[in-house]
This record gives structure tokens, sequence and C-alpha cells, in this order.
């Protein structure tokens, strides 16, 4: 058995790896490489032995080469779960056009050929991955609490061995999704790191700090800009808003700014797959509440409006929240809000997610005086706030409690999808409660 890294091993973009066994290759995902990691968009191993493509979840960094590699002569099956086959076209079809400049028929042809390769698979149920091996592998998806239709993948071998890939774990206790539970067995375990070396604050208080930014930034006026990923961060930025406004903690009359037309359509998406929500998201629809669509939140499609409410809140500066993407401002509609109300003392900038080395957000969250957009320097003056409550990501308990909960403990863990000092830090936290660890 072998595992070969393409992406994602030593970075927290660009994930794609490959299991050899036997006489079979399967790859894990298919990333994106983003921020600092420059690397090119095209498929620079090789891909004719390969049997089957697995997804963890539809986030670009997981998804984004897909096209490249079906382009590169890859027609295998691709695997994946419902909620992530219906979310991976929405993911493809804004990249295509950016990165290819492709038009809308060409972008079409591009979904239509994946489209034929995916094969969605429901959650905890063994599956075949057929090849022409006398002692084919099968899998599973399990629920990884990361975003609506994300998995961890569990492999099972000839020998009766298991292999799992973590793909993106989500923290505990969010409300929105159930939280991962460990496998029942993983001889070798490939885990992120993302988060390897922080905790997040408290889940359960995080929509009161919200509110206390809110409250700050009411009391001078200006608007409070939310960068989001439009899969998970905004959902759940959104629910925790409702849940304020439902406590009559937010000014009824204060808009909620939905800035995103990906946003919307995975909030959809969202709405349409509540059988995968967790028990107090449920709970709240049976009270005839609407936690992702509710009434004071406003939706913005054209591009015009959206300038010219750009335009509205710099010349007026009203408050206001502004939830849009990119979550880490590297393009989307959230450029033009900043570029616009950086330089004003009175906008916050809120950041509920992950930033990349190599990101604007980074350089945002860093405490960068200035920042290059559109060739053009722009000030900032704005109050920056970091919200680690709203990652995504699990954090280094999350890790562990994921590991700790596996009955017999793996013969061996790798670490992928980490920084080196996160990735560092974590391995030392394995190494002392007696894991073999392989960075």
């Amino acid at each position: 058995m072998e595992f070969i890294h393409h992406g994602g091993k030593n970075t927290v973009t660009g994930s794609c790896h490959e299991l050899r066994v036997d006489d079979q290759a399967i790859l894990i995902d298919c990333g994106l490489f983003q921020g600092a990691d420059e690397r090119s968009l095209e498929i620079e191993f090789e891909t004719e032995h390969l049997t089957a493509l697995l997804l963890t979840h539809a986030h670009i960094d997981h998804i984004g080469r897909v096209p490249w590699l079906v382009g590169n002569g890859f027609h295998q099956s691709i695997y994946c779960t419902e909620a992530t086959a219906e979310l991976l076209p929405l993911m493809l079809e804004d990249g295509l056009k950016l990165q290819l400049g492709l038009n809308k028929k060409e972008v079409q042809y591009v979904l239509n050929q994946i489209d034929c390769l995916l094969r969605p698979q429901p959650y905890n149920q063994w599956f075949t991955l057929y090849s022409e091996a006398q002692r084919p592998l099968k899998a599973r998806f399990q629920q990884a609490g990361h975003i609506l239709g994300s998995s961890y993948i569990e492999i099972q071998l000839a020998n009766g061995e298991v292999v799992v890939f973590s793909g993106d774990l989500g923290p505990t206790n969010t409300p929105l999704l159930p939280d991962p539970i460990s496998p029942e067995r993983a001889d070798y375990l490939l885990i992120e790191t993302t988060y390897g070396n922080k905790l997040h604050d408290e889940i359960d208080s995080r929509a009161q700090r919200l509110k206390a930014i809110i409250d700050r930034s009411l009391a001078d006026g200006g608007a409070i800009l939310i960068p989001a990923f439009s899969v998970g961060r905004t959902q759940e930025l959104l629910f925790d808003i409702e849940q304020l406004i439902y406590q009559h903690q937010i000014d009824a009359n204060l808009p909620i700014i939905l800035d995103s037309p990906m946003a919307q359509k995975v909030t959809e998406s969202y709405r349409r797959f509540k059988k995968l929500w967790g028990q107090e998201a449920k709970d709240r629809l049976a009270a005839q509440r609407h936690p992702l669509a509710f009434e004071q939140c406003i939706t913005v499609n054209d591009h015009r409006y959206h300038l010219a409410l750009v335009n509205r809140l710099r010349s007026k500066g009203e408050a206001s929240i502004v939830v849009a993407a990119s979550g880490m401002c590297q393009g989307g509609r959230i450029m033009d809000y900043l570029k616009a109300l950086l330089p004003d003392v009175r906008t916050d900038v809120l950041l509920a997610g992950y930033q990349a080395e190599g990101t604007l957000g980074r350089s945002i969250q860093n405490g960068d005086m200035e920042i290059n957009i559109d060739g053009e320097d722009v000030e900032i003056n704005a109050q920056i706030h970091t919200m680690s409550g709203y990652s995504a990501h699990a954090d280094q308990a999350d890790l562990l409690r994921f590991i700790d909960g596996i009955a017999q403990p793996p013969k061996a863990i790798h670490l992928i999808h980490g920084e080196a000092e996160s990735k560092s830090a974590f391995a030392q936290e394995l190494r002392a409660k007696g894991y073999e660890v392989i960075e």
C-alpha cells in the first residue's frame, strides 16, 4: 500500500491524494491551489491507471481541478454524497468562467461531462469501487459535519483493513449540521490539521460575540462586512443572525444583505437537504421558523444593483450587515465592498474563517495598513475582527476527540492539509498519546 500526495500535504489547499494498493489506484479529491500555493491547474501526474475518484465535499480546494482531470482523459466513476453531487456544478461553474473565460455553452459542456461520471452515494452504506481487480475495494461516506454533504471516507482493503481519509472535519456542537462521529475502525488514518495547533472560541457563545460586534459597530454607524464562503460559513452566519432577530437582539430595521448569487443557490440546496441538518436546526423548522430564509435578509442578484449598493454605503455610511463571497477575499463581490469601505473608520470587517497564506484576507487579518485591490492601493482604517467560532474546521480538541474515539488505535496516522507549524504541534500532541505519526 502506498499514499501519494499530489496536493494538500503541507498546505491547506489543493487537496489531492492517491491510494495505491495491489493493482488498484484511486484518487481522493482533486482540489484547486489557492493563496501562496501557485502551482499549475494542469494535472501533472499520471491518470491512466486510476480506477476511481472519490470526493469528500464540494469546497473548491477539494474539487476545483476536476474539470482538468476529466480534460486530461480521466473517464472513470466519480463517487460522492448526494448533496455534494448537487453542489458540485454550482461550485465549478464560477471557476470555469473566471479561470478559463468559458462562455455559458462551453461551461455546460464541461459540467455535462463530469455529470456523466458522477455516482452519488448515501451516507453509511458500503459500495464497491468497480475495477478489473479480483478483489475490488469497497468504500463508504460518513458525516463529517464540515459543510452540507461533506464526508470522511472509509476504504476497505481486500485484507479487511480500513483506510480513512478525513477530508475536512467540522467542529463539534454546531447547530446547523450534526457532529462527525469517529469511525468504527481506521487501521490507517489520513487526517486534516488545518487547526491542529489552535482551539476555537466556544460555538455555544458565538452568536453573542457576533452581537457584541454588531452593537459596537452600530454605535457609530457604518457597515459590517463579512467575507464568507458560499458553502457552509454563509449558512452558519444566517442561522445565527436569524436567532438574534428572533430573540429581538438585532434591530428589525437593520438590513441583512446577502450579496452572493452563488451563496443564494447553495442556501437553497441547504433547504432542500433538511434531512441532513442537526437537531437544533430541525427544531427551529418544527417551530415554524425559517433559519435560512427570514424576512429581514435582502438578497442581491443584479450586478448593477450590487454596484449601486456599494456606492450608497460608501457615500451615506448606513448601518448594515453585508455577507458576500469570497471567504479569503480573493475575488467575488466582497472586493467592491472592501475597496469602497476599508478606508472608513466606521466599517467593521468580520473574518469568520481560515485565511490561507498569501491571500488578501490573511493580509487584512495580519494588520496590514494598506492593501492593493485591482491595482489600486487601499488604506485600511476599518476595525478588523477574527471569530474562530465560525470556522467550519475542527480545532485541535475536536481532532483529538475524533482520533481517540476510534476503538482500536490506528497503526499509523498521516497528517495532511495543514501548514508546517500546525502539523508539527498536532504531531507532538499525538505522539505524547502514544500514536504512530507520519508528517
